[in-house]
């Protein structure tokens, strides 16, 4: 599944966001799965990816993309920081306080779509980061489309 967009949520008292409903309305249960799977990117933000999402990126760990030791550590950084998380009734997942806190998100967020996951950001945060790509974007482009003439590797 491809995540795109921008979308402002306002976290409630007991922890609960909203997964919009364009999103849920693509997911199909058995390519996507019926749950989340939250994790903190490099980055710090929170990443949410589809659960069939996450268990091939998990398989595609195991097939040795790494090497041993570097899969122990990263198994060891990734796997107790995730957590699988289901859609209630309404279509809310519930966020865990501690990866709130780890992530530096606060009560308004925002959900954005970054090709195979959503990540949940601290809205003021993103703003500002997104301000400041703004300003740089001509040379990200430049960036991207040198990397992409070079086979993905530049």
């Amino acid at each position: 599944m491809l995540f795109t967009g921008e979308y402002e949520h306002t976290i409630d008292a007991k922890g609960r966001m909203a997964i919009p409903s364009e999103i849920r309305s693509r997911m199909n249960k058995e390519e996507d799965g019926e749950a989340f799977y939250l994790t903190i990117g490099a980055n710090r933000a929170l990443r949410l990816y589809p659960e069939r999402g996450f268990e091939r990126l998990a398989a595609m760990i195991e097939e040795g993309l790494v090497t041993d030791e570097a899969v122990q550590e990263f198994d060891q950084l990734l796997f107790p920081r995730s957590r699988r998380l289901d859609l209630d009734s309404a279509g809310r997942i519930r966020l865990p306080d501690r990866m709130m806190e780890r992530a530096g998100i606060g009560k308004d967020v925002v959900l954005i779509g970054v090709r195979d996951h959503l990540e949940i950001r601290d809205l003021k945060q993103w703003n500002a980061e997104l301000e400041q790509r703004l300003a740089k974007q001509e040379d990200i482009f430049r960036r991207f489309v040198r990397r992409d003439r070079a086979g993905g590797t530049g």
